[in-house]
């Protein structure tokens, strides 16, 4: 470069930047320098306070690293629970918009149907919390729409995860302090039985008992709270977008039992109390009731050890054939077992599923082993307003009914209360000359009742959003009872 052309340059620098001070070059010079961005408060708090607490739920736990697989894993649960979400809403607006009359059930059906099946996939794929509300959804027989109670029916009650040996051997040792190995004489690494919140081994006792030791999946207690803000979050979306479909009641009902059901001693405290009640001189079927016993020393809030009992599904019509036990004498036994728990001693067994219910011979006769007393509803002396609607409803007692519905936050729908229960129209439920204690349990009539939720989903969600909580796990347990009935065979008159 020619030192006319340096010198050219310098000069021009110079007069730039000493004289011809402009708003340009003063523009220029402030360009040069590095832009640091500022942030208001509310910003450096929006992500400092977050970022804080997940920090101290991760560090302040028994299991930080249980925490951080879990807080990994949390987006990509969300995106899963909103691309379902609004595949669903998108199903429903668009599949259903100007249809009327029968076109309009017979869309309806397929999208149930198309959204059951999603719902399923979804919560095989989170697992843990969601797979609990899809074995809750299975069991509301007479409250749902039938698509959706049917499709989580023929997979959710029998396909449960299973934590391997390494996540069980932990758990154990983490809660009671030593390894399965050390604590009993056997302990099978393969589970008898697995369920959506824990899984079942079978154990030696180092005194030769025979015991089931129920473990806890790993993650449940640290990934409930976040899964049910999650679930809640989506149903009121689904309820904004379709104010028809207000399942609320449902995630409040959750929110309430989950973190009971997560914790084991709750269990074995409901355990004890249901043994003692059906030992007392109150109850009319002393001697036919068993409940195993928890061995207290070996159970923590995630590991519950228990007395092996052995006995043959309470639907299994051959083993009961075998053993010389005839259905309807079971089906009177189950049935007499829920009335005293809600009508004696106030203090009620709500997931009575097939599953959790064995029955054994005795003399005879039906012995009925009850398991799985982790949800569990005490009534209260007020509440017994219910003895009453029954009743009522028993002798068609309309004015009855109302009062005893008004009870129950259904005074302006009483007679829909009444129907919801009974399953039954209005007409029969008043007619004199009606069978009351009759609930049909036929293929049709129970597709006739399955029918009607789909109908009035509307008016059902709303009633059960209204009744108090008590009441909707006792619709739950009669859904459940009522199943139990139907694969017996069995149309029993009795409350």
């Amino acid at each position: 470069m020619s030192l006319k052309k340096v010198l050219t340059g310098r000069v021009c620098h110079t007069l730039l930047s000493s004289t011809v001070r402009t708003p340009f070059a003063a523009f220029c010079t402030a360009s040069q320098a590095p832009i640091t961005p500022r942030y208001s408060l509310a910003t450096k708090l929006a992500v400092a306070i977050p970022t804080a607490l997940l920090g101290s739920w991760i560090l302040f736990s028994e299991d930080p690293g249980t925490r951080v697989v879990i807080a990994l894993q949390l987006p990509f649960r969300l995106a899963r629970d909103i691309a379902c979400a609004a595949t669903i809403a998108a199903d429903y607006k668009w599949s259903l918009r100007g249809l009327v009359g029968d076109k309009y059930e017979e869309a309806q059906h397929k999208v149930h149907e198309r959204s059951a099946e999603r719902l399923q996939r979804l919560c095989f794929a989170n697992g843990g919390i969601y797979i609990k509300l899809g074995q809750h959804i299975a069991q509301l027989d007479h409250l749902l729409p039938e698509e959706y109670v049917l499709t989580m029916r023929r997979t959710m009650l029998d396909q449960c995860p299973v934590s391997t040996y390494k996540e069980v051997a932990r758990i154990v040792k983490e809660d009671l302090g030593s390894t399965p190995e050390e604590l009993f004489a056997s302990f099978e690494h393969t589970p008898i039985a697995s369920a959506s919140l824990a899984q079942v081994h079978r154990a030696t006792a180092h005194d030769g008992r025979q015991l089931a030791v129920k473990v806890q999946h790993a993650g449940l207690r640290d990934s409930c709270t976040a899964d049910t803000l999650t679930v809640e979050f989506l149903v009121n979306s689904v309820h904004f977008l379709f104010p028809k479909f207000d399942y609320s009641w449902l995630v409040e009902e959750i929110k309430d039992s989950l973190p009971k059901e997560l914790d084991f001693s709750i269990e074995a405290a409901n355990a004890e109390r249901c043994r003692k009640n059906f030992s007392s001189r109150q109850t009319h079927v002393r001697g036919r009731v068993a409940v195993p016993e928890i061995s207290h020393p070996l159970s923590t809030k995630r590991v519950l050890t228990m007395e092996f009992v052995t006995g043959a599904n309470v639907c299994d019509k051959q083993a009961l054939a075998r053993m010389g036990l005839k259905p309807k004498d079971v089906a009177r036994l189950v049935s007499e077992t829920f009335n005293e728990m809600i009508f004696i001693f106030g203090d009620v067994h709500c997931d009575p599923h097939a599953a959790n219910m064995l029955i054994r011979e005795k003399n005879g006769k039906p012995e009925l082993v009850l398991l799985d007393h982790g949800l569990y509803k005490r009534i209260t002396d007020e509440f017994r307003r219910y003895a009453g609607l029954w009743r009522a409803l028993v002798f068609g007692d309309e004015a009855g009914i109302k009062q005893h519905a008004a009870a129950m936050n259904a005074a302006d729908s009483y007679a829909f209360f009444a129907c919801m229960l009974t399953m039954r129209p209005w007409e029969e439920v008043t007619r004199a000359s009606a069978d009351h204690l009759y609930l049909p349990t036929s293929a049709e009539g129970r597709k006739k009742i399955q029918g009607y939720a789909s109908q009035f989903a509307r008016e059902i969600s709303d009633m059960l959003r209204r009744i108090p909580r008590p009441l909707l796990l006792l619709l739950k347990t009669n859904d459940c009872l009522r199943t139990v009935d139907t694969c017996l065979g069995q149309v029993l008159k009795i409350l």
